[in-house]
């Protein structure tokens, strides 16, 4: 049998995760309207691009929906998915389906979801190298510690030759990679904190929206980016599958709006270069 290298673990990058911005009360015990009418819906979003397509939503497409919102920052991916499901938000916008889909399998949370909103093609970035052919033996590799996107992040590394995984393992991990020629060692952190490490390794793998908040441009910056085309991770808007009543209806327009062609403009417009895609 061919003897395969081995992989060398750095020891995990631990990050205490910030809970989100804003007022602490539930939107369970918060008015389910507002003076005009409107349903007010506390939606929990990442400052970019989920916030700031949010807050397009809300002055120009909300009114005459029928809906207004209450828009609160997080900048972690554990808190936005504790809030709604303990009730304490209606709606989150700051993940794609496979993450949420393991997210309810590893916390049996009771959550439902929308279509794909936009995509945040993922990046390999550098502050060493210029390309990946010069990516040298023995390399250190940062990269997420959430399953989802860690297995999203490793893909990447196997387009490029640069790993081979076990095709039997749906989402792979580190522990899940069966050759590895350049005997690369993976550094783990939590998704916003790889953006932090990037001058500490060789390449990192960064997450689109985190790449945005820490000022790097995918188009300039990143020296491999994912291809857009059939990708399966669109951000989606998630909501507590328990919502009845004006809530419920209330985030079914906001879904809606949300996939409307003003948003599609809107993205377009906002990021020209490719940062951020409309999904629809």
């Amino acid at each position: 049998m061919k003897k395969l290298s081995k992989i060398a673990l750095v020891a995990a990058v631990s990050a205490l995760a910030l809970s989100g911005c804003g007022s602490s009360d539930s939107s369970s015990s918060a008015p389910a309207k507002n003076d005009d009418g409107a349903v007010r819906l506390v939606v929990g979003a990442s400052p970019a691009p989920h916030k700031q397509i949010l807050e397009f939503v809300n002055d120009n497409l909300a009114k005459d929906a029928g809906f207004t919102l209450d828009i609160r920052e997080y900048n972690d991916y554990v808190q936005p998915n504790v809030a709604l499901n303990a009730g304490e938000i209606d709606a989150n916008y700051f993940q794609h389906l496979p993450y949420l889909e393991n997210e309810i399998k590893e916390k049996n949370y009771t959550l439902d979801h929308g279509a794909g909103i936009h995509i945040e093609p993922y990046g390999i970035y550098s502050k060493k190298i210029k390309q990946l052919s010069e990516l040298k033996d023995n390399a250190v590799v940062g990269v997420t510690n959430d399953p989802s996107n860690q297995a999203r992040a490793l893909d990447l590394l196997q387009k490029n030759n640069l790993i081979k995984l076990n095709p039997q393992v749906a989402s792979p991990t580190i522990y899940d990679v069966v050759e590895n020629p350049k005997n690369l060692t993976f550094r783990e952190a939590d998704a916003p904190s790889v953006p932090k490490i990037l001058p500490d390794v060789d390449i990192a793998i960064i997450n689109g929206n985190f790449a945005l908040q820490n000022g790097l441009v995918p188009s300039k910056d990143a020296i491999y980016t994912e291809d857009p085309t059939d990708n399966p991770y669109g951000n989606i808007l998630a909501w507590n599958s328990k919502a009845t009543g004006e809530k419920l209806e209330g985030v079914k327009k906001l879904d809606a709006a949300l996939h409307s062609p003003e948003v599609a403009k809107y993205i377009r417009d906002t990021w020209p270069n490719g940062e951020v895609i409309p999904a629809f």
